[in-house]
């Protein structure tokens, strides 16, 4: 059995950390059956690769395929470092239309797509809004919080991606006020491409975590048989685990939170998770976990659901046509509907409070 407990990236907004649990493979099975686990640094955050089936030569070359193109992401995706999305963005704030690479137009279509299924709760358009409070930044912010009038300013001229115009290879906004930020979801974006990377060198097994974020490849069980990879889900207040569960062949589990990147000021901590329709960052829901066979999906639902808070919530999901998902608030009560119920495995003393949701 083997746990792992990454930091969280600062640039993307999530939050509980996941623990991976699995079996080693038995003794005495052939080398192509062997693990091997290896460990990159990108997105601010250690990336763990554990990947089973193959020779450790071609398990590094996949994992070194995947490593160049997370490079060239968080370089051209990055959302206030130099790079082709803050020229992007340069150019929205000066109302100029300009063409955009085919690396990273696929992205702005998703996330257009995204606005849209999650009724506007996954928004990349605000980043002005995330900037204003500060999380633009490598580090925490401190001291006090940005006027309350310069964000309600930002907020009333709503940003967001209904402004990107997209015509062919060239994109503009209607709002200069629009930047995009894609913290919400490009890690699961990237992982996404981790997996088909990895699967076009020739990996059927594998698992890929980002600072708890995890995408699937196959199951745990390598060519040596079918075992699902268990992952434990850790509550994001007092860190002990509320529940694991087994991810499927190919399914991933992402966590989108407010507890980990914050602002402190005058006792009152503030979440990084922006509600794009006040410009407030999110109250209420601590946490919540998606499972979904799209790694991108599951990032920007975790995103909108938190946003979307107890009472709105569970028909985001359905919109957005999430399955399985799981909620944590400031209490500590649990939400859930049925089809995730049945999928995790409680901690022995079970949940303060557990409310059920009618099916998604």
């Amino acid at each position: 059995m083997y746990w792992t407990n990454r930091p969280k990236p600062i640039t993307f907004t999530l939050l509980i950390t996941l623990l991976i649990t699995g079996l080693l493979l038995p003794g005495g099975c052939s080398d192509a059956d062997q693990e091997h686990k290896e460990t990159v640094y990108v997105f601010g955050t250690l990336v763990d690769f554990t990947i089973k089936g193959v020779d450790e030569d071609q398990a590094r070359q996949a994992v070194s395929a995947v490593d160049r193109e997370f490079r060239r992401m968080h370089k051209d995706w990055h959302a206030w470092k130099p790079g082709e999305l803050s020229r992007l963005n340069a150019a929205f704030s000066a109302g100029k239309s300009t063409k955009v690479s085919p690396f990273l137009l696929p992205l702005i279509r998703q996330a257009k797509t995204l606005y849209i299924q999650s009724d506007g709760l996954f928004n990349a358009g605000i980043g002005s809004l995330i900037g204003a409070w500060g999380f633009h930044a490598d580090e925490m912010p401190k001291g006090a919080i940005p006027p309350l009038e310069k964000i309600r300013a930002l907020a009333i001229r709503k940003p967001s991606m209904e402004n990107v115009v997209i015509e062919g290879e060239m994109v503009h906004s209607t709002n200069p006020v629009v930047h995009l930020d894609f913290g919400g979801f490009a890690k699961g974006v990237a992982l996404d491409r981790a997996v088909d990377i990895l699967r076009r060198n020739g990996v059927e097994n594998a698992i890929v975590n980002a600072g708890g974020d995890m995408n699937t490849l196959g199951n745990a069980g390598g060519s040596a048989g079918d075992r699902p990879w268990k992952v434990g889900i850790r509550h994001p207040v007092n860190w002990g685990v509320i529940a694991s569960v087994r991810l499927r062949d190919d399914e991933n589990i992402y966590t989108s939170g407010n507890y980990q990147r914050f602002r402190e000021h005058e006792g009152v901590r503030y979440a990084h998770i922006i509600d794009p329709r006040d410009g407030m960052p999110v109250r209420h829901i601590v946490s919540a976990s998606v499972i979904h066979e799209n790694g991108a999906t599951a990032d920007a639902a975790a995103t909108a659901i938190t946003v979307a808070g107890p009472a709105a919530w569970h028909r985001i999901a359905k919109k957005m046509r999430i399955k399985f998902a799981l909620l944590v608030d400031e209490q500590g009560t649990i939400y859930v509907n049925p089809a995730m119920k049945a999928r995790v495995e409680f901690a022995k003393d079970g949940p303060k409070k557990l409310v059920l949701s009618p099916p998604l």
